[in-house]
């Protein structure tokens, strides 16, 4: 983890989306990184299929996880 220096209108427009959004500010920061970062990988599509994007990776990152710990034996689990 690590600082991110921007600039204070940025900043500005990072906490009034979070507040319409109900996020925290780093929350809607990082969206809104991730939908850049998802931009630039997939020019073709757009936000809402982006959006799609990332709740898919969400979803299947949750299913590997529930896996890991379903395939610890029971006595580390307890």
């Amino acid at each position: 983890m690590g600082l991110v220096k921007i600039s204070e209108p940025m900043h500005a427009n990072v906490r009034i989306a979070s507040g319409a959004l109900s996020r925290s500010i780093n929350a809607q920061a990082e969206h809104w990184l991730r939908i850049g970062m998802m931009c630039e990988l997939h020019p073709e599509l757009k936000y809402g299929e982006l959006c799609r994007l990332l709740i898919q990776d969400q979803i299947q990152d949750e299913i590997q996880a529930e896996a890991q710990v379903a395939a610890l034996p029971q006595r580390v689990r307890a």
